[in-house]
């Protein structure tokens, strides 16, 4: 199956966050090995893409649902937990009255 975002195919998982963000992953994550000022450098940026696009972290948050909903449904397969009806309480053991 192939994946297209305006117009563009993604080829990778990477390919597909950056077409979607509109920016490199690597400007909002880092890189290994990267310097002080290179790190500077890359927040600077990031704040400015920021400043230019106030609803960007909205749009990541939602494309990140829709990107673990379609590809890890059974992270939204759980049982809910269950509630004991109203006024009602388990016996506990060893309690006065409990049948031996």
């Amino acid at each position: 199956m192939r994946t297209y975002i305006g117009g563009q195919e993604a080829t990778s998982v990477n390919e597909f966050i950056e077409l979607a963000l509109g920016t490199p992953v690597e400007l909002w994550l880092g890189v290994e090995g990267e310097s002080e000022e290179e790190r500077a450098a890359r927040l600077d940026a990031a704040r400015d893409i920021l400043a230019e696009n106030p609803g960007l972290p909205d749009g990541v948050s939602r494309i990140a649902a829709q990107v673990i909903e379609a590809n890890a449904p059974e992270l939204f397969n759980v049982v809910p937990l269950m509630r004991r009806p109203a006024g009602r309480r388990p016996a506990r053991s060893g309690a006065k009255g409990a049948a031996a």
